[in-house]
């Protein structure tokens, strides 16, 4: 019998092997199908359609295979930002395009320095006399941000512009982790690091409202300013500051509404939008349902225009999302993966690099070691030039510091130059339970940290004087950086959190200009010309069934014209109140988790990526058991 037993087991395994392997086999004969189909694609004469079905993002994440297997449907798009202007800037020049349509109807948002940047290479399709054209049922603040680019912007009857302006509530869980009987402790530097103040409070302090009210009062007329820039007859003071008032002189109809404004230019469904790109483009010989019109989807178009590689390379690191120990990424800043990037091009003759920074920080021993990197780069001589994206701050201004020069945005986030740890314990949930700590120690640190029993004076002591230390070496290096002293640092540092004009008043920036602007600064200082560089963006290989994902995210698909159906007004809200739930999981997460000191700037309006909806669950748990229910 036991012989019988271990034989089954070994055809079990055999079996479970054999599955596993064809599964695999399946999905490389599919991705291998669908890239031989895209490889085959070709430009067509017509619209180049842009079906933004996700969000824009600086680098988009690659998704767990066995996690979206498992999960039985397809991972949220995510589109980054420079492919879209490389796209849009090839069309600007390319006979074969005659108008660009950006179908935003499933369009979840992006950073605002990355709609600017989309919006200028929108721009330049229009001064090349194409149409540009955007389709949705609801537009959001990020999705008429675009649309104020396009030379028509159409909104379905149902539909209409929901202006928000940044801003909002956090939820603040002292009085939750009371009940709880949670003894969260916390070490910080700064007055203004208000990261931690959610486990701490019931609600803001006076100086975490000063600095919010700053930075998004500074992003709301960023954004009110490229909007009134776009299109100047668009009143944007009347849709944002009575939007009762005009909903009821239109009758109710929020389209009307929109149009009132000059936030839209037609009203129409998906087939009369359809209908009438068809008019400039021509229509679909290839399907002939109702609103079909000629087109190329973004991804064959990227496909069949190359970037230049001529002359020397400057190699551009992206360092995007939560800096992180490990190997995690991309759209997530693993510092090991981006250490390794950057040791294993060393080798490579760059004739510069450009650190590509769009993250809110993270574990402080990870932002050393992608410093230490860049710094070694330096170390040869080789120029360092930083381009901040939408955020910058803590960890993400530790990685800067090398820099010779450092351009951001009028809306980049930067600085929170600040530390902190949190480190929580149990001992008066336990006690309440009747579980005691007892035992014997030899020296005051034994057996410390005690999660169960609680922290000893002494590891309080040496965990906020090791914060501190932190904290002071952060001031070096931003001192050394800018050219002040600590002490000067001080002053601007404590955590505060700025936008771009005001961080470049304070010389913690050097000059606005995007990644081009960087690029074309990094040429100079290593004496290239025009045609004399190009840009190598560092990048790991990718996985075999990446590609595959990838082309799962495009749920719309190239081969369809016509706009996806879209969220209206209630959708809108249901979504940003899934997100704010998902940001707040994630924040309380970090927070209660043992994850060493962290330079993390949660007090930076960050939009969720992709929803975490394990982290949700856990805090609707969470919630749940504090209440009794």
């Amino acid at each position: 019998m036991v012989f019988a037993r271990k034989f089954w087991k070994l055809l079990v395994a055999v079996k479970d092997g054999l599955a596993l392997l064809l599964l695999l086999l399946f999905f490389m004969l599919l991705y291998a199908a669908l890239s031989a189909r895209q490889g085959a694609a070709s430009i067509r004469e017509g619209a180049l359609l842009l079906r933004l079905d996700g969000s824009v993002v600086e680098e988009a994440h690659v998704p767990d295979p066995f996690s979206t297997l498992l999960s039985q449907e397809a991972p949220t798009a995510e589109y980054p930002a420079r492919d879209l202007v490389r796209a849009l800037r090839a069309a600007a020049k390319d006979d074969r395009v005659k108008a660009v349509v950006l179908d935003l109807s499933l369009f979840t948002g992006g950073g605002l320095v990355n709609l600017r940047d989309i919006g200028a290479a929108m721009n330049q399709v229009r001064a090349a006399k194409k149409p540009v054209l955007t389709y949705a049922v609801a537009y959001s603040d990020d999705a008429t941000m675009l649309a104020a680019h396009a030379s028509e912007v159409w909104v379905h009857p149902m539909g209409g512009t929901f202006l928000l302006g940044p801003g909002g509530n956090n939820l603040y869980f002292a009085g939750l982790l009371d009940r709880l009987k949670v003894n969260a402790h916390v070490f910080r530097v700064g007055t203004y690091k208000s990261a931690v103040e959610p486990i701490l409070l019931e609600g803001m302090s006076p100086a975490a409202r000063e600095q919010g009210e700053a930075l998004y009062g500074a992003l709301w007329e960023t954004w009110q300013s490229d909007v009134k820039r776009a299109r100047p007859k668009a009143d944007v003071a009347r849709a944002t500051g009575d939007p009762v008032g005009l909903l009821r002189a239109s009758g109710g109809d929020m389209a009307k509404a929109a149009l009132a404004a000059g936030l839209v230019d037609r009203i129409g469904d998906e087939v009369q939008f359809g209908t009438r790109v068809a008019a400039l483009v021509g229509k679909d010989a290839l399907d002939d349902r109702p609103g079909s019109f000629a087109h190329t989807g973004l991804r064959t178009y990227l496909a069949g225009n190359t970037p230049a590689k001529a002359g020397k390379a400057i190699g551009v690191v992206t360092i995007a999302g939560d800096i992180v120990d490990g190997d995690a990424g991309p759209g997530t800043a693993g510092g090991n993966r981006i250490v390794a990037l950057l040791d294993e091009a060393a080798g490579d003759d760059l004739a510069a690099l450009v650190v590509r920074v769009d993250s809110p920080g993270g574990s402080i021993l990870a932002s050393e070691r992608i410093r230490a990197a860049i710094q070694r780069y330096k170390g040869k001589g080789v120029p360092i030039v930083v381009s901040m994206a939408n955020v910058a701050a803590s960890g993400g201004y530790w990685v800067s510091t090398p820099a010779e020069r450092i351009f951001a945005e009028p809306g980049t986030i930067t600085g929170s130059i600040g530390v902190f740890a949190v480190l929580p314990t149990f001992e008066k949930a336990l006690a309440s339970w009747g579980v005691n700590a007892d035992g014997v120690k030899t020296t005051p640190l034994s057996g410390q940290p005690d999660v169960v029993g609680g922290l000893s004076p002494e590891v309080e002591g040496l965990l906020q004087a090791s914060v501190e230390g932190s904290y002071q070496r952060f001031l070096g290096l931003v001192g050394a950086s800018r050219g002040k002293s600590p002490a000067e640092i001080d002053r601007l540092a404590q955590g505060r959190v700025w936008d771009g004009g005001t961080a470049r008043q304070l010389g913690l920036v050097d000059q606005f200009g995007g990644i081009d602007a960087a690029l074309a600064h990094a040429a100079g200082k290593a004496r290239l010309g025009p045609g004399e560089w190009h840009a190598r963006y560092l990048s790991s290989d990718p996985e075999p069934w990446a590609g595959l994902l990838s082309q799962m995210q495009d749920s719309g698909g190239e081969d369809q014209s016509a706009p996806a159906g879209g969220s209206d007004f209630a959708a809108l809200i249901s979504a940003r109140r899934v997100a704010m739930l998902d940001q707040a999981a994630a924040r309380l997460g970090l927070l209660v988790s043992s994850q060493g000191v962290q330079a993390y700037c949660m007090e930076c309006p960050v939009k969720p990526r992709q929803a975490d909806t394990h982290a949700r669950a856990g805090l609707v748990q969470l919630v749940r058991g504090a209440l009794g229910l």
